[in-house]
């Protein structure tokens, strides 16, 4: 039996970013469960949940971090550990996540490090290159390929046949047998929240959704089958699409439930709403088992299978809040970017959504690559449709183009991207601070990239303001009375909150 030691960083952002939300750590807490199933001792070193209103400044002063930072992170680990994994999902985050690889390498030199996550699996040969303190990388799903690893590295001679992995060999990176999907996901066993302070989490009122009281994660799903050109999905999970029995999963949610007091589940899903039949199953479960939470979907979901029908089961099971994810307005822009989407049907659903009482948000991205005025205005057009039907909330993040997708390749090779710098990374982060656009369409500036996302912005929530004028009085006082019920709601305390925690607690070590 091993000792493994799973550590999540703190989580940055730009510093001016309406997005952040704190969230546990679904991820590790899977890996946790599935090693402990396979008979070893785990720890969880989560960052964010130790320290969850701890923020300081970065690099400048231009990233906030939230968690602990790099001493009080290496002086958590047990010094019995024989493994240590490091995970790091958002490449913007990379620059620190290296400097905190680095520290517990330099603390505990002969244990192994492995690294996994998105930006891991996107450059796995950059990650190894350029942090010496990495000594092996996971791509994609990592349950099955670190079960796998921890057994062989009793034998490192062995580590090669691992599937999934990336690995030096004679001062060169070489990448083992790729590794199929998970396909049983059933048989995934539930994440381990015992090894994660929870309880910071709901103190706060902390989650990826609007707080509506004590939230849990949860997966229903895994991966996605579509192949969005700005998305890193088809080469984290592929483009398989599997979903889990809708008993299971609500065997899992009604566990939360009696164990924890969860009120909320938030679904952390890709695509969580696909097939027509399971999310009306799974509607109809929760009824006839007579279990009481709200439920939402947070991250965004497609408009296929949620009709006038699908929408008439939603509300009643509890389904309060809605992320839809139409990104653009325009034919020609889906089409471009591989975005399986009708704007008609996504106007339609939206529609049947807030007829039902649930509270709807969409997100955009402007500046997408060969994305031209016309067709920015086609989608600033479609927005002020959304404000008509009773759309609550409206997201407007400037394109960044991530390693692992198709369109920061097609950079590559327009010569636009050329090295994976810190300074590269961290511009990432501002694809949701509304003070930092950096254009990579051609075919407009930067100075007039962030004037259309103001502009886009005004509009859409100028027409609601007309159209609805209490809504903004109810903002008001949801923020007074320190109440959530949009996204909106939730992106005005997040920001509140870091401002003036960042004020309070200067500066961190970079």
């Amino acid at each position: 039996m091993s000792h493994i030691t799973l550590l999540r960083p703190p989580i940055l952002i730009s510093r001016y970013s309406l997005e952040g939300p704190v969230t546990p750590p679904i991820g590790l807490a899977y890996l946790a469960s599935t090693l402990r199933k396979a008979g070893h001792a785990v720890t969880i070193i989560d960052a964010v949940g130790e320290a969850p209103l701890k923020i300081a400044e970065l690099f400048g002063g231009r990233m906030l971090a939230t968690g602990l930072m790099i001493p009080e992170i290496v002086e958590r680990i047990p010094r019995h550990s024989d493994v240590i994994g490091v995970t790091c999902m958002f490449s913007h985050e990379w620059p620190y996540v290296s400097e905190a690889v680095k520290a517990v390498k330099d603390a505990m030199p002969s244990v192994p490090i492995v690294a996994g996550g998105e930006h891991i699996t996107a450059v796995p040969d950059f990650t190894l290159q350029s942090c010496p303190a990495v000594d092996y990388c996971v791509l994609g799903e990592g349950e099955e390929t670190l079960v796998e690893m921890v057994k062989h590295l009793e034998d490192v001679t062995q580590i090669t046949e691992v599937a999934g992995i990336v690995l030096r060999n004679d001062g060169k990176t070489m990448h083992s047998a790729s590794r199929g999907r998970i396909r049983a996901v059933d048989d995934i066993p539930w994440p381990a929240w015992d090894l994660v302070p929870l309880q910071n989490y709901f103190d706060q009122g902390l989650s990826f959704g609007v707080d509506r009281g004590r939230s849990m994660p949860i997966l229903a799903t895994r991966g996605c089958p579509y192949q969005c050109t700005f998305c890193s999905s088809p080469n984290m999970w592929t483009t398989r699409y599997v979903t889990r029995t809708p008993t299971l999963l609500l065997d899992e949610i009604e566990h939360y439930v009696k164990t924890y007091g969860a009120t909320n589940i938030d679904f952390y899903d890709l695509t969580a709403i696909i097939k027509k039949g399971w999310i009306i199953e799974f509607c109809q479960l929760i009824r006839d088992r007579g279990l009481e939470f709200t439920w939402q979907l947070p991250s965004g979901t497609r408009s296929e299978a949620i009709d006038e029908e699908v929408s008439r089961y939603l509300y009643p099971s509890g389904c309060r809040n809605l992320t839809y994810a139409p990104e653009s307005g325009s034919e020609e822009t889906l089409r471009r970017i591989k975005k399986v989407v009708k704007i008609d049907r996504m106007l339609a659903s939206m529609s049947s959504a807030i007829k039902q009482g649930i509270n709807v948000k969409a997100n955009i991205i402007f500046g997408l690559p060969d994305e031209t005025r016309r067709e920015i205005w086609q989608t600033i057009w479609f927005m002020l449709k959304m404000a008509w039907i009773g759309v609550h909330d409206v997201s407007i993040s400037k394109f960044s183009p991530y390693p692992g997708s198709e369109l920061y390749e097609l950079l590559q090779k327009r010569g636009k991207v050329r090295d994976l710098s810190d300074e590269y990374f961290l511009s990432l982060a501002s694809y949701s601070d509304v003070t930092q656009t950096v254009s990579w369409d051609e075919k407009m500036s930067s100075s007039e990239l962030k004037f259309l996302r103001f502009l886009g912005l005004g509009m859409f929530y100028g027409a609601q303001c007309i159209l609805r004028p209490w809504r903004p009085i109810q903002t008001l006082w949801n923020l007074l009375s320190r109440r959530q019920e949009s996204r909106l709601d939730k992106s005005i305390r997040d920001y509140i909150r870091r401002t003036f925690k960042s004020d309070a607690l200067g500066t961190g070590q970079s």
